[in-house]
C-alpha cells in the first residue's frame, strides 16, 4: 500500500479539494504539511458544500484521523471557528479524529496586523490573504515564535511572547502602531490553551506507527508549485514549501515514507493575486473561462486571473515536485469553445526558452508561444468514463501529457466527487 502526497501543480487553485476528498475514502489519515488559513479547499459532498481552510480534508470523512502537521502555521482562533461551523454542517471534529502537532506554529492577531500594515504601505503589495501567514512564518525562522507546546507551559510562554513582542514592537513603531500589550496576549492565549491543548499531539510519533501498522496516509497540501517560496514567481509566492518534499519535513516523517507523488492542474490556467502570468488572457476568452468556471478564491472571494494551459510551467512543477501522475480538473470549463490553445514554449528576447527562469523581472518578460488545438461542442461535464468523453477532448489530453512528460492519472469533469475518471489507483501504485 502507498502513501499519496497531493500539491498543485499551478498557482493553487487547481481543485485539490474534491480530489483530496475522493482518495481520502481510500485513506486511514489525512494529514495537512504546510501553509495555514490562507488555503482554500471546497468539498461537495451529496449535494452539501463544505468550505475548508486549515482543516484537513479528511475532517468530513468518519473514521479517518486528520493531522495538521509541523508545517502548518495555526491560528487557533480560525481553527476553533472552522471547527464550529463544520460542527452546524453535521460534522464533529474532537481530538479523537483531529490531532495538531504540538510543534506548530501559533498565528497571533500581531501577525494579521502586521500582514495588513506592510501591504498598505508599499507602491508594490504582493497581495498576500493578510492574514498574518508569513509574518508567522517569519519569526519560526527567526525562533522567536509561539508555539502549542507553549500553551501548556506558563513560564515558557513568557518567555516566547517577551521575545516576539521585542521584535514586533519595534517594527509597529515604525509603522506608526501603539505597542503590543504582553500582559494581554498572554491572558488570552491562557484563555484559549484548554480549548487547544486538547488535539496537540507529537504527531510524528502517530505517522511512524502507522507506518509500522501499514496504514494508507494522504499528505495534503496547500497553495501550488508556482507559489512555492524557493521554487516559484518569487517575491510573489507564499511563505512555505508547497512542493512534496515538504509532506516530509511538514509532518515529521522521513522521505521514503511518500510513496506516490499526485499533481494537480486545471485544464487551462489561473492565478489569484499578484505577479508573473505568462498565459493570462485579460480580454473576453479570459473572462469567460473565469465565469464558467466559477473562478473565485475560496477564502477570500478574489477574482482569479485566468489564461490557457502553461504547459511549460507544469512541466517544470512535475520535475521539481517528483509528480509520478497528474489529476486533469475542469475540463467540462473548455466545453463549447471552437478553439483552445495551449503553452508549449517561451520565447524571451527574441529566444526561445523551455522554462520559466528565476526572477520576476525575468518571468514578466517571457511570451507565450502556443500550439493551437480544436475544442469540442458536446458536453464532457459529468462524464465518468473515456469512452463518454468527445475524441478532440481526449487528443487535448494526450497533447498536454506529452508536453508536461506526466500522464493523467485522474481526471475530474465536474465538482460532485463520483464524476471522476480514475485511470489509476494513486495508492495501489
Amino acid at each position: 500500500m502507498s502513501n499519496v502526497v497531493v500539491i498543485g501543480a499551478q498557482w493553487g487553485d487547481e481543485g485539490k479539494g474534491k480530489i483530496v476528498d475522493w482518495l481520502s475514502e481510500r485513506a486511514d489519515i489525512v494529514v495537512r504539511f504546510q501553509g495555514g488559513h490562507n488555503a482554500g479547499h471546497t468539498l461537495v459532498i451529496d449535494g452539501t458544500v463544505f468550505k475548508l481552510s486549515l482543516l484537513p480534508s479528511g475532517v468530513v470523512r468518519p473514521g479517518k484521523l486528520s493531522i495538521i502537521g509541523n508545517g502548518v502555521v495555526v491560528d487557533p482562533w480560525a481553527l476553533l471557528s472552522e471547527i464550529a461551523s463544520i460542527g452546524k454542517q453535521g460534522v464533529r471534529v474532537t481530538p479523537d479524529n483531529l490531532k495538531v502537532s504540538e510543534s506548530a506554529t501559533l498565528i497571533l492577531p500581531l501577525h494579521r496586523e502586521l500582514d495588513t500594515y506592510r501591504e498598505d504601505n508599499t507602491n508594490q503589495p504582493l497581495g498576500t490573504t493578510r492574514r498574518g501567514i508569513g509574518p508567522a512564518y517569519e519569526d519560526k525562522v527567526g525562533r522567536r515564535a509561539v508555539r502549542v507546546c507553549d500553551l501548556a507551559d506558563d513560564a515558557q510562554l513568557g518567555m516566547q511572547v517577551d521575545r516576539l513582542l521585542n521584535y514586533h514592537n519595534a517594527l509597529r513603531k515604525g509603522f506608526g502602531k501603539p505597542s503590543v500589550d504582553g500582559d494581554a496576549l498572554v491572558r488570552s492565549l491562557k484563555e484559549l490553551a484548554p480549548k487547544i491543548l486538547p488535539f496537540a499531539d507529537p504527531v510524528w510519533r502517530r505517522l511512524d506507527q502507522a507506518r509500522k501498522d501499514g496504514k494508507r496516509v494522504l499528505f495534503e497540501g496547500a497553495q501550488g508549485t508556482l507559489l512555492d517560496v524557493d521554487q516559484g514567481t518569487y517575491p510573489y509566492v507564499t511563505s512555505s514549501n508547497t512542493t512534496a518534499g515538504a509532506a516530509a519535513t511538514g509532518a515529521g516523517v522521513g522521505p521514503g515514507t511518500l510513496d506516490y507523488v499526485l499533481g494537480i492542474t486545471k485544464a487551462y490556467t489561473t492565478r489569484v493575486g499578484s505577479g508573473p502570468f505568462p498565459t493570462e488572457l485579460d480580454d473576453e476568452i479570459g473572462r469567460g473561462i473565469g465565469e464558467r468556471g466559477r473562478e473565485f478564491g475560496t477564502v477570500t472571494g478574489r477574482r482569479r486571473r485566468c489564461g490557457w494551459f502553461d504547459a511549460v510551467a507544469v512541466r517544470q512543477a512535475v520535475k521539481i515536485g517528483g509528480i509520478d501522475g497528474i489529476a486533469l480538473t475542469k475540463l467540462d470549463v473548455l466545453d463549447g469553445m471552437s478553439e483552445l490553445k495551449v503553452c508549449t514554449h517561451y520565447e524571451m528576447e527574441g529566444q526561445p526558452l523551455d522554462y520559466l527562469p528565476a526572477g520576476a523581472s525575468r518571468q514578466a518578460r517571457v511570451r507565450p508561444s502556443y500550439q493551437s488545438m480544436e475544442g469540442w461542442s458536446q458536453s464532457t461535464r459529468g462524464a465518468r468514463s473515456w469512452a463518454d468523453l468527445p475524441a478532440t477532448a481526449v487528443k487535448y489530453i494526450r497533447r498536454i501529457e506529452e508536453l508536461i512528460e506526466a500522464p493523467v492519472t485522474l481526471l475530474s469533469t465536474s465538482p460532485e466527487r463520483e464524476d471522476t475518471i480514475l485511470v489509476r489507483d494513486p495508492f495501489a501504485a
